[in-house]
């Protein structure tokens, strides 16, 4: 990415099943984040967030690329790249060590989130982030930043988010080819949620379903914290499969009716309303009541939902919670169809809304909408990473005589 001393710019690039997209924003002096870019191209050589064909990857990313950099009047040289997949796994995890000094130093820390993720993980896998959820020090706990406090012991509890080293590799290779570094590898559910809910809906209780072509990426916050992800390899390419089936209609085209005349919510539309349906093998088209088109989305759509409600209430029993206060924030390209909210509420008995990215400036007609939310939230992640303290700790393997100072330290401490 070309930098200057006066512009400090950041690009995120989101290769997904159904769609490549890469947006390009400036960070202002103010802090406000600036969009002045955007490219995008339909995805080919994608699978349910894997790489099956890298070479029409390369080609797809390319033309997005090539679009963005005209834009931006800028050439692209590094980005912030999306992750997704049934690879994706997650663990949390509790790591303790005895403070060094009198009071809690930014070394400690480091020591004691290093202790909590030198754990093992699934083979062949690698550690994608790590997310503190909260310290306790002593008797005192839920503390979000420890340093600075007295104590003896101090305790980190700990989010984990891996992913197979092959489709990691896979991913980022795409990338390389088109000549570009790859400055961070951030899961999409985690980016998206970035850009799309606010800080006090993190803390009240809050679940980010990103809803793809090919995967349902979730992100469960509660009291501030990252709490629980996941992936569903199942999604909005299923409602489209179902509807060129039922009516006999080009993929391509079923696809086009999902988007602009597809319901979520049978109820919400009139007898009367009518399109036209594509047929195959040159036959003519016909005309369809858009409430029998929904006949067929609603059930997929519940289906959908329905899975994301039943690993949503194991997380609340391991949260102690009724429910999340804040409810559900629906995002990603298979989120922009009319009723899905009718038909979530239905599922989850919660309140839900449509999330599309917040806190964005400039070209902002183009990108304020569920389909950029993985894209722009990239940026939002960049942002915090180069320029402002972030939740994400990345710590460093220890020198030999920092280990052993540390292991000291715990014979001491009484470990």
């Amino acid at each position: 990415m070309t930098k200057s001393m006066e512009r400090k710019l950041i690009v995120g690039l989101d290769i997904g099943t159904s769609k490549i997209a890469v947006v390009v924003g400036e960070l202002l002096p103010d802090g406000e984040l600036n969009i002045i870019g955007l490219g995008e191209s339909a995805s080919r050589g994608m699978d349910k967030g894997g790489v099956n064909d890298l070479e029409s990857v390369v080609k797809a990313v390319q033309r997005a690329l090539q679009e963005a950099e005209m834009m931006a009047d800028m050439k692209i040289s590094s980005v912030y790249l999306s992750i997704s997949g049934k690879h994706i796994s997650s663990q949390d995890e509790i790591g303790m060590v005895a403070i060094s000094e009198d009071e809690v130093t930014q070394d400690d820390v480091d020591n004691v989130i290093y202790t909590a993720r030198s754990v093992r993980i699934r083979d062949e896998h690698r550690i994608l982030h790590v997310i503190p959820q909260e310290y306790a020090i002593d008797y005192q706990e839920r503390i979000k930043n420890p340093v600075g406090l007295s104590g003896v012991r101090m305790k980190a509890k700990v989010h984990l988010i891996t992913c197979h080293n092959d489709m990691a590799k896979n991913i980022v290779k795409c990338a390389e080819r088109c000549q570009l570094q790859v400055d961070k590898l951030i899961f999409s559910a985690l980016a998206s949620s970035y850009a799309v809910v606010t800080d006090d809906e993190k803390e009240l209780g809050v679940c980010v379903v990103d809803i793809g072509g090919g995967t349902i990426d979730i992100a469960v916050f509660y009291d501030g914290s990252l709490r629980h992800t996941s992936v569903f390899s199942y999604a909005g390419n299923a409602v489209t499969s179902d509807i060129a089936y039922a009516f006999g209609t080009p993929p391509a085209d079923a696809e086009n009716i999902k988007v602009n005349f597809g319901c979520a919510h049978a109820n919400l539309l009139q007898r009367d309303d009518t399109i036209e349906v594509a047929s195959v093998g040159g036959r003519p088209s016909r005309t369809l009541q858009r409430q029998t088109l929904a006949e067929v989305i609603e059930p997929r759509y519940s289906e959908l939902f329905g899975m994301v409600e039943d690993e949503l209430k194991t997380v609340l029993i391991s949260l102690k919670l009724e429910k999340l206060a804040a409810g559900i924030v629906l995002t990603g390209g298979a989120a922009q169809i009319e009723g899905l909210v009718e038909c979530a509420e239905g599922v989850f008995n919660s309140q839900v809304r449509i999330g599309s990215p917040l806190n964005i400036y400039g070209l902002t007609e183009y990108v304020n909408t569920p389909v950029y939310s993985t894209a722009v939230g990239l940026l939002q992640f960049g942002k915090e990473q180069q320029f402002e303290p972030t939740t994400e700790v990345v710590v460093e393997k220890n020198s030999c005589n920092q280990l052993l100072k540390k292991i000291t330290s715990w014979f001491k401490g009484g470990f």
